[in-house]
């Protein structure tokens, strides 16, 4: 009878950036791969007819951060994904040539160190896509819940505004809460404000305890393999000098750098390693060109604001990573549910929808028949000077000034926080009461509310996280 060989799976999810652009040169290496053909490249046209073709590019800090909300991401799929140089020019009409180019840019074989290394000896999947055709919140919970709720934008996008305590308050059960009711040990490891505590239940004492500075899952990944969490969630930095969730316009060697830290914690202890799977994917495109044209998709449930829900996103890096998969590419179409499809039928997790029931589960790519793991993975994965330094250090610093969607939903998320509400947390009656009345929050203007201390500094945001993760761990016990 066949084993289970994986005891831990290890969850690390990036941000915008497509699959053509990160892993697509690696068609060179993998002749079979759905990636780049530079005898036959993808093309888009301006509306003045001027055409860019994809082209390699060593760029790696990309100044206008491309747009991808529903609307942006329409255009960009019409005519069969050729619509990204028209959208990027609706966004940003002074851009040069250089800068639209960018937009069809895609990465050389064996440039990206902690990307192209795991590629080039376990599994890539070339047909996952994003679970929906927008932007990184809606992507986001998705990925761990199955559903956004009818939500498919960012907090501070149209209609949405009015919104705000449905992004805020996130209602569904998540894999957390399955994991929990089958006592499979979980943690998250954060580095700045951890996204997923937008889920209600996420912010429940109990679960609240279950994170941990990212500084924890190094010192925890070095102990003793019976020890360390069955799953695990890591959270990128999302601002910063130092951010590495590889949202542009920042150094994408940063994330880079993430990857292989990640992975080389969980090489350098063998039992761990011999008894782990390391899931890596990209939340969403970022307006980066695909060639592959999205499928249909399965609603997950009855939740809408208009929009039908039958179509997945862009494709996106994902790859499949431990001694018990094949260097090799899983051809199956998947999505950010196909993960929660794998990890809940390895582990007889209650439903958690439609769209994960019917996404399809990567679980054929463990080789369950295998008697010993893999011995030949590479011990170490390690950047070079050149590429811990980021080419242009002036743009850098704007980076860091600079706040996305992303960054803006976070602070918003921050501002939701009250520890002085008799649960102890977040109250959503004071903070829509708030909101009403300071509808400036959606830019972050400057307010104060009554009881409520506006943070306008993302670190004071994150410490404003940290303190009521500690409040709620007290709690806890």
């Amino acid at each position: 009878m066949k084993t289970d060989p994986i005891k831990h799976v290890v969850l690390l999810v990036l941000e915008n950036h497509s699959f053509d652009q990160m892993l697509g040169s690696l068609k060179s290496i993998y002749p079979l791969l759905e990636g780049v053909d530079p005898t036959d490249p993808g093309m888009n046209a301006d509306d003045n007819e001027k055409r860019f073709f994809q082209k390699e590019t060593t760029e790696r800090q990309v100044m206008l951060d491309p747009h991808h909300e529903v609307n942006h991401v329409a255009l960009q799929l019409s005519d069969g994904n050729g619509g990204f140089i028209k959208d990027y020019v609706s966004a940003y009409p002074n851009a040069s040539e250089e800068d639209r180019q960018a937009i069809l840019g895609y990465y050389p074989a064996d440039f990206l160190p902690g990307l192209h290394t795991l590629a080039r000896h376990f599994t890539i999947c070339d047909h996952w896509f994003s679970s929906l055709p927008g932007p990184t919140w809606p992507n986001r919970f998705f990925a761990l819940s199955g559903t956004s709720s009818g939500h498919v934008d960012m907090p501070d996008d149209g209609d949405h505004k009015a919104d705000l305590g449905g992004f805020l308050e996130q209602p569904q059960p998540t894999i957390f809460d399955r994991l929990t009711e089958r006592n499979i040990e979980w943690r998250i490891y954060y580095h700045d404000i951890p996204q997923s505590l937008v889920f209600i239940r996420q912010r429940d004492q109990d679960n609240a305890a279950r994170y941990f500075p990212i500084s924890s899952f190094f010192q925890d990944a070095g102990g003793c393999a019976s020890d360390f969490p069955e799953f695990v969630y890591i959270e990128p930095r999302y601002q910063g000098e130092d951010q590495n969730d590889d949202h542009p316009p920042h150094d994408i060697m940063k994330a880079q750098k993430l990857i292989a830290d990640t992975y080389n914690a969980l090489r350098a202890n063998e039992e761990l390693w011999n008894s782990t799977l390391f899931v890596l994917f990209y939340d969403e495109h970022g307006g980066f060109y695909d060639h592959v044209v999205p499928p249909s998709a399965v609603p997950p449930d009855d939740c809408s604001f208009g929009y039908d829900f039958k179509q997945l996103g862009i494709r996106v890096p994902a790859l499949l990573v431990s001694p018990w998969v094949e260097n090799t590419i899983d051809k199956a179409i998947l999505d950010h549910t196909s993960f929660l499809k794998y990890v809940s039928e390895k582990w007889g997790l209650a439903e958690m929808g439609e769209r994960v029931r019917n996404a399809n589960n990567f679980n054929s790519a463990i080789r369950t028949e295998w008697t010993q793991p893999r011995n030949d993975a590479p011990l170490k994965i390690e950047l070079t000077a050149d590429q811990l330094k980021p080419p242009n250090a002036a743009l850098e610093k704007v980076a860091t000034e600079q706040k996305n969607a992303h960054q803006h939903a976070l602070m918003a998320f921050a501002n939701w926080v009250d520890l002085a509400a008799p649960q102890g947390f977040f109250s959503l009656a004071r903070a829509t009461n708030w909101i009403s009345k300071h509808p400036e929050l959606l830019t972050l203007a400057a307010a104060v509310s009554p009881g409520i201390p506006f943070v306008l500094n993302f670190s004071a945001a994150a410490q404003r996280i940290s303190k009521f993760i500690a409040h709620q761990k007290a709690k806890s016990g």
